[in-house]
């Protein structure tokens, strides 16, 4: 494959701009299952102009067909959010009001951003790889990590929260990111890993370091040890433990736990910092004003640590390498 094709998947995700416009003109009469079916149609519109554009030299990874149309629904999930923004108009007015409302809180609009920004930048990045037959498996589980998280978040916070009424016929229309990345996680593990060849001396040396000779490690353990206690806390919150420091936690620094919108009861890091900032909670749910450093502090580096945590895994695996000594013994 070409690098041209990569671009081509670029514009293609482009085409977003027109086809929502068109689309929310044509549906403002329509059914949510009208909505349904135009919208699936789009989605395979678009798999098979991916397919055209490498028609001469298909490539061997199936999966750029998957992040092609991934990339098209990440722009116009930025779309949703420019609008909710009020930044453009006439886009998915109608989407929004008949086909996915739970999209017009909070979380729904700060992951609209997040999948438009981030995951978006993603799937380019893996269409490249795929384009010049380049490993991308470290992006790729980073990726996968990232959408199963919103995932496990969005849906069921879809039903059980104070929408779960309105759940309408669009809902099926998330069933592709169940399936897809699922699939996608299969694949992307499967490829080879990249290798290290370290010096058996090397590995044995760290490997021989006991965990307070490993300062950063150190760090990192006790991190996980105060993240699993905080992690637990907050899933008492959300069950409503009546103990009085958890009422007190609630109260003075992340009221948005309560939110009937249901999302921070199940959290994704990123969305949940963003949405118990945001306009569209409810004033009662935002994080008080006193209070937000403190949270920002906190809920960042319960963020951010964890990506150091991978990071140091991906960049420094001596410590989890077997030297070629235990791999003949085995």
């Amino acid at each position: 494959m070409s690098a041209s094709a990569a671009t081509g998947v670029f514009v293609l995700s482009l085409t977003a701009i027109p086809v929502t416009y068109l689309f929310n003109c044509l549906a403002a009469g329509g059914s949510s299952w009208a909505i349904v079916a135009v919208g699936l149609l789009v989605l395979v519109f678009i798999a098979l102009l991916a397919r055209v554009l490498v028609k001469r030299k298909p490539p061997k990874d199936p999966l750029f067909y998957v992040y092609a149309v991934f990339a098209f629904t990440s722009v116009v999930n930025l779309i949703i959010g420019l609008e909710q923004d009020g930044i453009i108009d006439g886009f998915m007015t109608h989407y929004l009001r008949e086909g996915e409302p739970y999209l017009n809180t909070a979380y729904g609009h700060v992951i609209c951003y997040w999948d438009g920004s981030v995951h978006y930048l993603m799937y380019l990045l893996m269409v490249a790889a795929i384009a010049w037959e380049q490993s991308y498996r470290t992006i790729g589980l980073y990726w996968l990590g990232s959408i199963i998280m919103s995932i496990i978040v969005f849906m069921p916070g879809n039903i059980v929260g104070k929408y779960g009424t309105k759940v309408c016929p669009a809902f099926f229309l998330s069933v592709p990111y169940i399936c897809l990345p699922i699939w996608a996680g299969f694949r992307i593990y499967n490829q080879p890993s990249v290798t290290h060849n370290a010096p058996v001396k090397v590995v044995q040396e760290v490997q021989k370091k006991g965990l307070l000779r490993r300062p950063i490690d150190l760090m990192l353990a006790a991190y996980l040890i105060l993240a699993t206690g905080f992690c637990i806390f907050r899933g008492m919150i959300a069950l409503d433990c009546p103990a009085e420091l958890c009422r007190l936690y609630i109260q003075l620094h992340e009221p948005y736990i309560k939110d009937p919108a249901a999302y921070p009861k199940l959290q994704a890091q990123f969305s949940h910092i963003g949405a118990s900032l945001h306009a569209r909670t409810p004033y009662i749910y935002r994080v008080p004003e006193e209070a937000k450093q403190f949270f920002l502090i906190l809920n960042i580096m319960y963020g951010i640590l964890p990506q150091l945590l991978a990071y140091r895994c991906v960049n420094k695996p001596e410590f989890f390498m077997k030297t070629k000594q235990e791999e003949k013994t085995e």
